[in-house]
């Protein structure tokens, strides 16, 4: 759908400027993630966005290679949790400590005081240690033994799980999988694609040789440049119509909350400005409702029972809802 540039109104960012780091950024990552580029370029909207990506596919097909791309691309503080069974919620917050020369008690943070946090194989800690995640994702803040301390910016948590390894994990409840802007599904990767892979891991390690191309304050400003892109009210309502749709359908057990509309137009704006424009389109919905949406919804048993995906419910509904005019 051709869309309009509004008009009457001066761009707010310089977002030529932005998509140029976003395109830096974007092709570091590529040197390292073969194959692969929707994917790399999803998960740097969602950094723009403020939000969390959840990483979701088989073994070996690259999921902590690509955040551990993004983290060396970014002259950040990084961090990675192993989750494992017998993880504590206080090895991942911080634990409060006495110190005896100072005769008095002090923090001791936790790896979630990072910019960015890997956290591998998530679903195999237990909901405790899982819900211990939530302060932190939501409101960028941890809170031990009463005391708040607020966590940095930009702050994003990459986490990876792998859907066929049943034994031993623990399935993330839908409180926590509400708290990812987005889940990716890397996919095996073509042939060309893996013969690249050969030929580049093959003979050394190229992550090892991966340098950072940004810091944490040109990212926090991309960050707040992104937010002051444009959305018509016309294209919010059609957010709104298509997540209240979700709620509505027969294949749906539980549909997407106000916090899938909101975590949509934060997207859309991220990929708008990527993209060099300072306005939101409705193709930008629309390529980010799978992976922004899919993950929110719990379907109905006969659903599931007859193969019956939340992608298919999302394409269904895509299809159904009129697109907003462009004026």
């Amino acid at each position: 759908m051709a869309a309009r540039k509004p008009a009457g109104r001066r761009a707010a960012v310089d977002v030529g400027q932005l998509a140029a780091l976003f395109a830096r950024v974007e092709a570091n990552v590529d040197t390292v993630v073969e194959g692969k580029p929707e994917v790399v370029r999803l998960a740097l909207v969602a950094l723009l966005a403020e939000g969390h990506v959840l990483i979701e596919d088989v073994p070996g097909v690259g999921k902590t290679l690509l955040a551990k791309a993004i983290a060396r691309s970014i002259a950040c503080s990084v961090r990675r949790v192993q989750f494992t069974p017998d993880l504590l919620p206080s090895d991942i917050t911080g634990v409060t400590v006495y110190n005896q020369d100072r005769a008095d008690w002090e923090f001791k943070p936790g790896p979630l005081f990072a910019n960015i946090v890997l956290g591998d194989e998530i679903n195999r800690a237990g909901p405790k240690t899982q819900s211990a995640m939530l302060e932190a994702m939501e409101e960028r803040t941890v809170t031990v033994d009463g005391t708040t301390h607020e966590l940095g910016v930009p702050f994003m948590v990459i986490a990876t799980q792998n859907p066929v390894e049943l034994e031993g994990t623990y399935p993330l409840p839908e409180a926590q999988r509400d708290r990812f802007l987005m889940r990716l599904d890397i996919g095996y990767p073509s042939v060309e694609a893996e013969l690249d892979i050969l030929e580049v891991h093959g003979k050394a390690d190229r992550l090892e040789s991966l340098e950072a191309v940004v810091d944490t304050r040109a990212v926090a400003a991309m960050i707040d440049a992104c937010r002051e892109i444009h959305a018509a009210d016309a294209l919010k309502r059609y957010i709104v119509e298509l997540v209240r749709s979700s709620r509505e359908h027969p294949a749906v057990e539980l549909g997407a909350s106000p916090r899938a509309s909101l975590a949509l137009l934060r997207a859309a704006r991220a990929l708008a400005a990527v993209n060099g424009r300072d306005y939101v389109i409705p193709d930008d919905v629309k390529l980010l409702a799978q992976p922004v949406l899919a993950h929110r919804l719990i379907l109905a048993p006969d659903a599931r029972l007859s193969r019956h995906g939340a992608e298919d419910v999302i394409d269904e509904l895509l299809g159904r809802i009129p697109i907003p005019a462009a004026r």
